[in-house]
């Protein structure tokens, strides 16, 4: 065997990097690029909110759902074979959304694109995790990875501006060229080890009827009434998958999420947090476009710039999450992400309805910041705190929390829109959860104390 060159070993691990980073700037681009666009797709095919919340959920729910399933497959086929896969799907389902005829073919557009995403996302960090084995290199790597994602976040809603006041489609046809060069770049990726693993199929079809239920019965609810049949059923078959798949996990020859996983006080603490802070995120994004658009009257293009305060800042500060972590440690900076949060959630629930819509989003700010600042030492923290060769398994877990927290958010913050005057349902769902962060905060500040465990 040839000796591989000290550039080769050092070119491997930044070429893994970017190719990790192009695959979360472009899931992430997708979930932000759309929220602007929303009335303009409504005014062009029709739907009432419950269609709005589908087109953000239905990317959301098959992202989230099927994160676990991904994270095995990962392990399974080796990182590099399932991000290719998913990024050719992901970017088939791009082009089927750009050309969709219909509400209904646009919704069954973005769930293909989120299952192309779910296989996309964990197995860009298990590239990482193969790539960096020194834990201070990986967290900084980690931190990188997030810049992918803050800087989609810092484009989506401008850049869904501009290309909403030609044509709303122009913004899934954006993904096909950084598609295709996170595809071109994937090919100079060392291959990745397989390591031979069973499917969980029973597993994988309880979580996905559990989370497509509960999201239902949740959107769906708030048009028709919580109280009847058709609502009733979808949360009883939540329920009856929930068990379902618990029991499954722990009896079962092959789980698909060990259970001991969540032994550790620090995963899962570490999971409620990743499911409260997307879940505000992702709320308020949604919220907010509509909020501009609706209520204030702003256009497609001025409500991206509004955001432009919040999700530049995102992009701006996210290098400097990587020095914190040194210099304070992970907890720290989950607990200060959070705290800031709150406050921009408190601020927003506070302002009048007629507030100036600057001061508006500019109060949004510490909400994107603080929830951009949890994410990195969230990941690092639960990927230290397991051994390599579940790398993809615990990346498909801490992004199935993060994502199951977006749907939620989504849809919970949707129907409390739905149920009354916007405003007032504005505020319950902001007001809500800032009083959660901050009983967050306080059972996160004792992690400082964990120890990682010896790999």
């Amino acid at each position: 065997m040839s000796a591989v060159s000290p550039t080769t070993t050092m070119a491997r691990p930044r070429v893994s990097l970017a190719v990790a980073m192009l695959g979360f700037f472009v899931v992430a681009l997708d979930a932000q690029i759309v929220n602007v666009a929303l009335p303009e797709i409504r005014n062009d095919l029709g739907g009432g909110l419950s269609g709005l919340q589908w087109i953000v959920t239905g990317y959301t729910l098959m992202f989230s759902a099927l994160q676990l399933f991904s994270g095995t497959f990962s392990d399974r086929v080796g990182a590099r074979r399932a991000y290719g896969l998913g990024m050719i799907l992901f970017t088939a389902a791009s082009a089927a959304c750009a050309f969709s005829p219909s509400l209904p073919a646009l919704i069954a557009g973005r769930i293909l694109q989120g299952i192309g995403a779910a296989m996309i996302t964990p197995s860009s960090l298990a590239l990482i995790r193969e790539a960096y084995h020194d834990a201070a290199q990986r967290g900084r790597a980690i931190v990188y990875w997030g810049l992918g994602g803050s800087v989609a976040a810092a484009a989506g809603p401008v850049l869904g501006g501009v290309l909403t006041q030609i044509d709303w489609r122009l913004i899934f046809f954006v993904n096909l060229p950084v598609g295709a060069a996170a595809l071109l770049v994937l090919i100079r990726v060392a291959p990745s080890p397989r390591r031979p693993m069973p499917f969980d199929w029973f597993g994988q079809i309880t979580a996905v009827l559990a989370l497509a239920s509960l999201t239902y019965g949740i959107i769906e609810g708030a048009a028709v009434g919580y109280g009847r049949p058709e609502i009733l059923i979808p949360f009883a078959v939540c329920a009856g998958s929930v068990a379902a798949f618990v029991l499954a996990q722990a009896r079962g020859p092959h789980p698909m999420v060990p259970l001991d996983l969540f032994r550790s006080r620090t995963v899962s603490t570490a999971l409620a947090i990743a499911v409260v802070t997307m879940a505000a995120f992702y709320g308020v994004v949604f919220l907010q476009s509509l909020y501009f658009q609706q209520q204030r009257g702003a256009t497609a293009l001025e409500t991206g710039l509004l955001f432009l305060p919040m999700t530049g800042l995102v992009a701006l500060l996210n290098p400097l999450a990587a020095r914190f972590m040194v210099r304070y440690g992970g907890v720290a900076m989950i607990a200060a992400g959070q705290l800031l949060m709150a406050l921009g959630l408190a601020g927003l629930w506070a302002l009048p309805a007629d507030a100036p819509t600057l001061l508006v989003a500019l109060i949004m700010v510490p909400v994107g910041v603080g929830g951009s600042f949890t994410v990195p030492p969230i990941i690092a923290l639960v990927m230290d705190h397991v051994p390599a060769e579940k790398a993809g398994t615990a990346s498909g877990v801490i992004n199935t929390a993060r994502q199951v927290g977006g749907s939620l958010g989504v849809a919970i913050y949707g129907a409390l829109l739905a149920g009354q005057d916007f405003m007032d349902g504005l505020r319950i769902g902001l007001g809500t959860t800032a009083v959660v962060l901050l009983f967050l905060i306080a059972a996160s500040l004792p992690l400082r104390q964990a120890k990682q465990p010896q790999h």
